[in-house]
């Protein structure tokens, strides 16, 4: 199986993703994303985006400050509880964080799991230093935030932001007084958010800086009924319930509708549940490798009531890759505290204002997403000799890839490649075989290639490659444009040319 460290050196080959400042020695959780990297991770933004806000009426978007008023932390707590436990070797000073070396000493998931509880199994175990093997020091507590100053003048301390939620409930109001949307309704935001990491690891799974999208899903606190739970309540979904979790046992498939039927959740929660599940699914993930975890109580967020992650199976085990929490009313109630001001808005249904609840935040990590959807496109192909990145033609860095035959065809094949990349994310090469050509595609993930050949100049057509099955067809150089775009936005298959 394809190790995480294995990925990043593709990655990296292949200008997908670097290390932050690899010349100097790099600095551990930052990363730049490379030619193929950015336009990959844009896609899969824009993928969210058009999904989750521009094809519905309920959901509105909103880009907030990455630095803001450090009010705004101390009124959504985590100036007080954004902390993860710490433990340092008493000799070579190595620094841990507590719940990880339980993990790989012990084998257990320790997410969430209390100092107390942490400090027992170390002592139990006589867990030591993993560099040294000497004593650990009792635990400790760091905050997660990162601190800068703002201004000339010192003692002006803000933070960058660890989350893209609170920029929302900080402007809940003048959002939906300015766009006059009405209940229920979600505000959206994908963005850089910033979190020092007591030991980032895992490549892109665990960062210092990263991105998100998430939304807040506001309801009437007295109406938790979501009327579309049909599109979803019949899909079944891999579930390792907290009870499971508890008796050490397997994921299962369970429907949407049982999970509302047996109280695990809101009829709101299922539907974002579900709606996410099937975006990964439709954009290429496998089914077996997607599960839903119930939160353990002992795991949950001092503002959620019921949480829920989407776990991929990574090389390193079942891990998050999106969150979803009932967080009720307690942002909007904490922020009215904090800024005496009114956060509620008049609900035109009920005839009475009303502080809304959150009945559901989808919490989706771009960068976690990015490296499931890598782990499941790539494709060691034996078969052909070369690496195949099967990923969906809609997040491909590339559309498609332009070739001559031979260099005497250079002319006509350029006109083709300049009339495509206007509509198309396009890449022209003329260097090597043909066959060369194809496979450093293939290793890309470019879904179809091009090729301009002598039978072009006669007939105005061109050859046409499928990635995935190296078909080929030929296809009028006048038709190019309304084909990949369909092919490409999954209207027909490539049989069907």
């Amino acid at each position: 199986m394809l190790s995480t460290e294995d990925m990043a050196v593709f990655c990296k080959k292949k200008g997908f993703i670097y290390l932050n400042s690899e010349i100097y020695g790099g600095m551990a959780g930052f990363f730049d994303f490379g030619p193929l990297g950015v336009e990959l991770n844009n896609n899969i933004k824009r993928a969210f985006w058009k999904e989750f806000v521009q094809k519905r009426d309920d959901i509105i978007g909103i880009d907030g400050s990455i630095i803001s008023s450090p009010k705004v932390w101390e009124a959504s707590g985590h100036v007080e509880n954004f902390e993860d436990i710490i433990l340092k070797c008493t000799k070579c000073k190595e620094q841990y964080r507590a719940d990880h070396i339980i993990e790989d000493v012990l084998k257990i998931s320790a997410d969430g799991m209390p100092s107390q509880k942490i400090n027992e199994l170390i002592k139990k175990n006589n867990i030591k230093c993993q560099k040294c093997k000497s004593e650990l020091e009792e635990i400790s507590e760091f905050n997660l935030m990162f601190k800068t100053n703002v201004g000339p003048e010192k003692g002006n301390t803000a933070y960058l932001r660890p989350e893209t939620a609170q920029l929302i409930f900080a402007n809940f109001k003048i959002v939906s007084e300015t766009s006059r949307i009405k209940l229920p309704f979600g505000i959206a935001q994908v963005g850089k958010a910033f979190r020092n990491e007591i030991s980032p690891r895992n490549f892109l799974f665990r960062c210092r800086e990263f991105e998100q999208f998430e939304i807040e899903f506001f309801v009437n606190p007295e109406n938790f009924k979501c009327p579309v739970i049909n599109e979803f309540e019949n899909m079944g979904v891999n579930i390792i319930t907290s009870d499971m979790q508890k008796k050490n046992q397997k994921e299962k498939s369970m429907k949407i509708k049982d999970m509302i039927k047996n109280k695990m959740l809101n009829e709101w929660q299922a539907y974002w549940l579900g709606s996410f599940y099937n975006f990964f699914t439709n954009y290429g993930i496998k089914k077996e490798n997607l599960r839903i975890r119930e939160h353990l109580k002992e795991e949950l967020a001092h503002y959620a009531s019921a949480c829920f992650d989407i776990e991929y199976k990574f090389p390193f085990g079942w891990k998050e890759i999106h969150g979803n929490a009932d967080r009720s009313d307690f942002d909007l109630r904490q922020h009215i505290k904090h800024s005496k001001k009114d956060l509620s808005l008049f609900d035109e249904e009920s005839k009475k204002r009303v502080v809304p609840c959150v009945a559901s935040e989808p919490s989706q990590g771009i960068g976690r997403a990015l490296l499931a959807f890598m782990f499941d496109a790539y494709d060691d192909d034996k078969k052909r000799g070369n690496i195949v990145l099967r990923l969906d033609p809609r997040l491909s860095s590339y559309n498609v890839a332009v070739f001559p035959l031979v260099n005497k065809l250079d002319n006509g094949s350029r006109q083709v490649y300049n009339a495509l990349k206007s509509k198309f994310v396009c890449f022209y090469d003329s260097s090597g075989s043909i066959g060369r050509r194809y496979a450093r595609q293939d290793e890309i993930g470019t879904p179809y290639c091009i090729t301009y050949d002598f039978d072009s100049e006669k007939n105005k057509d061109v050859t046409i490659r499928h990635r995935d099955t190296t078909k080929q067809k030929r296809i009028k150089i006048k038709d190019l444009e309304d084909k990949l775009l369909r092919l490409i936005n999954k209207e027909i298959n490539f049989d069907e040319l």
